[in-house]
Formats: structure tokens, sequence, C-alpha cells
């Protein structure tokens, strides 16, 4: 697989080293990846943390995006600015917009049909959080008529529930927070999300319990709007040394992230 990532990613790779190497291809390749003069990096808001959700301080962003997009404008030599979003649908909706430059976000091929994804750096497990007293023990019991599962709007996570529940209910909602205090009412059955982030809110919700099995496996990735094949060429040199020289290991780091594994894929 890795043989087969570089073989596509190479002409880019080199076009972009030949650019950076005088002022004129450096220029150029600002020109298109931070035509503001700041690299613009589309993040999501939530307390869920993570790999892909960033959140609020008290001053300014937090979260491993955001680190991430900071790395590169400092390569890039160019001040970052953060566009914040309340979920992962909301930022692909934007790219027709023009209003961010790069994002870290999960992939799926609808997606894919909508801005060009570089390396992938995240692998998660999706599963369902039950409310507290829920007889729901496994998907079986989970996936029945009058069963209420919510999942954040118009994301990669919704797609993956929607397609394998066959009887229950899918909703999308905009915010985490919104499903956070749902789950917690006992006015919805289920959460859809991945693991890891699951396993944490159930610390946070008493009798709440995270499904043992997994629907779908999420994987997050830079991205960049269509049509940007010099920003593209940076942005899979830029991951793929951060994956190799510790600088995401450092990002999961400073993010609470310390004891998960870096999973990536590399295609």
């Amino acid at each position: 697989m890795f043989k087969q990532f570089w073989s596509g990613m190479s002409g880019l790779l080199v076009g972009l080293a030949i650019m950076t190497t005088t002022p004129a291809g450096a220029d150029a390749l600002k020109d298109e990846i931070a035509p503001t003069g700041k690299l613009r990096v589309a993040i999501a808001i939530s307390p869920a943390g993570g790999a892909f959700w960033s959140t609020k301080t008290e001053t300014g962003y937090a979260g491993v995006p955001v680190d991430l997009g900071k790395a590169m404008a400092e390569q890039l030599g160019v001040p970052v600015e953060y566009v914040a979003h309340n979920n992962s649908g909301q930022i692909v909706d934007a790219v027709s917009k023009g209003t961010w430059d790069i994002t870290f976000l999960p992939k799926d091929p609808e997606r894919e049909g909508r801005m060009a994804f570089g390396p992938i750096y995240e692998v998660a497990d999706a599963t369902y959080i039950v409310k507290p007293g829920s007889q729901v023990t496994n998907f079986a019991t989970l996936d029945q008529p009058g069963i209420k599962v919510a999942a954040v709007n118009n994301t990669t996570t919704m797609r993956g529930a929607i397609a394998h529940l066959k009887n229950a209910k899918v909703t999308g909602y905009q915010t985490y927070d919104e499903i956070f205090g749902l789950l917690k009412g006992g006015e919805i059955d289920a959460f859809a999300l991945s693991r890891d982030q699951l396993n944490a809110m159930a610390k946070q919700i008493p009798g709440t319990r995270v499904l043992d099995e997994t629907f779908k496996q999420t994987v997050t990735a830079v991205a960049v709007p269509p049509n940007h094949p010099q920003s593209l060429a940076f942005a899979v040199k830029f991951l793929t040394e951060a994956i190799a020289n510790g600088t995401l290991r450092k990002a999961y780091d400073n993010n609470g992230l310390k004891d998960r594994p870096v999973r990536t894929q590399t295609n």
C-alpha cells in the first residue's frame, strides 16, 4: 500500500520540491495555499477531544488539528488563523465559499468528491453509547423499531450509522453538546461516535454503556479545497513528515492523548 501511495503522490512531491527551491516557487505556493496572507485552518469545536475535534480555550483553541495547523503555517512562514465550525459537515459545506485553506477531518467517498485529501493520520472505531438504564447490550438489541439514535449531523459517522441500522431511527444534531445533554437526560437511546470519545463520555454520564461491537472505522486525513495542486502537494509532504518525525505524536501528547497509539494508513 505504501508503494501505491507514493507512486500516486510522487509527481506532486517532485513538483513541490522544484517550486520551493526558488523564491518565485515559494511565492506561488503561498499565493495558492494562503491567499489572504494567513493559513486559515478549519477546525470543529467540541469538548469531545480526540484527533479530530478541537476545543475553545481562554486564549484561543487547542487540539491536534490546531497544533498541526500551527506547525504547517510556521513551515510556510505565514501566520495561522483558525476558522471554527460546529462539526465536520459544516467544514465540508464551507469548501465552496473559500473561507478556509487547510483542514483535518474524517474522510469518506462523499467528501472525496468535494475536496482533495492527503495522508490519513488517524483510524478510529465507531460504535454507540446507550443511555443510563438502557436494556440495550449489543447491536441486535439496539437496532429495533422505536429506538432513537443520535449522530453529529452530516458526518461520516452519521452516514455510517444510517447504513448500519435498518430499524432504529438515526437523527442528526448540529453539536456534540446538544447530543450529550439529550443522552444524559434519557431523551435519546444512543449516540454514534468514535469509541475513544464515547469511553470518555461514559465517565461523565454514570449509567451509560459503550457497546463492544464496531460498525465502521473512521479515518481522518488532511484536506484542501479542490483544484489546489500545490496546496495538496505541500499538505502531503508536511503530514508524511509529521508522522515520521514525531510532530504528530507530539500533537497527540499535547492534547491529552498520550495513551493513544497513532494509527495511520498510507492511502
